[in-house]
């Protein structure tokens, strides 16, 4: 089941420079258990270069960690277009998957959305009408799924990343964002009776970052737990990306945060712009 083709899905704060997210939400109508598994980092001679640095092998689940438990830096793994997981935040539950796509698919949709860009809209909770607010400056369209080999391809892959089927997400969403072009805070679950009947709640959600930006673009997550402004890059975010837990625009990245807990309620944490 599918929801709307205007439901609310844009997370982006005003940016200086364009950006062009994509998301996949991923939605469930039953109760639903998430079993995850974490192994250590086994060292060994055959995970290491010749300088005797820790290489993560690609996919492989040993690189579900942080970066700093490894001897490699970011701009090492980017470098070697690996593929690593970073854990954000357990409140709400934010993973950040670093170099989730190649520079050729993010390329391969904006050019494909391009023809179709449409100003965003909401979805009125009163009367379930599409219309156009000022709370969602963007404009953006849906990609058919399945619609190329390179559309199935990322939806297999977040398929296989989230461990939901293909099946139970909506269609790829392709965002662009101008300079000054922002989303309000909001859930991407939903309380009102309309949207809940047309094919239940997103329990999560994943914004994929087509591109860079000059500033600003942060995904902001204001009721996140944490002391945000002793992290690292603070002083680098924008004036709106200091008003909670922030990640930046980064080409070729995916952000996965859930909107649902494990135990089937709702998480109002996950509050995100």
């Amino acid at each position: 089941m599918v929801k709307g083709r205007q439901s609310r899905l844009g997370h982006r704060k005003p940016s200086r420079g364009s950006s062009w997210p994509v998301m996949l939400t991923l939605l469930a109508t039953c109760s639903f258990l998430i079993l995850i598994l974490l192994a250590l980092p086994i060292l060994s001679n055959s995970n290491a270069n010749s300088s005797g640095r820790l290489i993560i092998k690609p996919n492989d689940l040993n690189s579900i960690a942080l970066n700093t438990t490894t001897h490699i830096s970011e701009a090492e793994y980017d470098q070697l277009g690996e593929r690593w997981v970073e854990i954000i935040s357990w409140e709400p539950r934010i993973f950040l998957y670093h170099n989730f796509l190649t520079k050729e698919e993010c390329e391969h949709l904006i050019n494909i959305a391009k023809p179709n860009m449409r100003k965003s809209t909401v979805i009125e909770s009163e009367t379930g009408m599409s219309i156009e607010s000022r709370v969602r400056t963007s404009s953006g369209t849906f990609l058919a799924r399945g619609r190329d080999k390179i559309v199935r391809n990322i939806e297999n892959r977040i398929a296989d990343f989230t461990f939901i089927p293909v099946d139970n997400g909506e269609e790829l969403q392709v965002l662009h964002y101008q300079v000054g072009e922002k989303y309000v805070p909001h859930h991407d679950y939903f309380m009102d009776d309309i949207n809940t009947a047309n094919g239940g709640d997103r329990i999560a959600t994943m914004l994929m970052y087509l591109s860079d930006v000059e500033e600003g673009g942060e995904t902001v997550f204001p009721d996140a737990k944490g002391n945000f402004s002793s992290m690292p890059g603070w002083n680098e975010l924008s004036v709106c990306g200091k008003k909670g837990l922030s990640i930046k625009p980064k080409m070729r990245n995916a952000l996965l945060f859930w909107s649902i807990k494990p135990d089937a309620t709702y998480d109002p944490l996950s509050l995100h712009g």
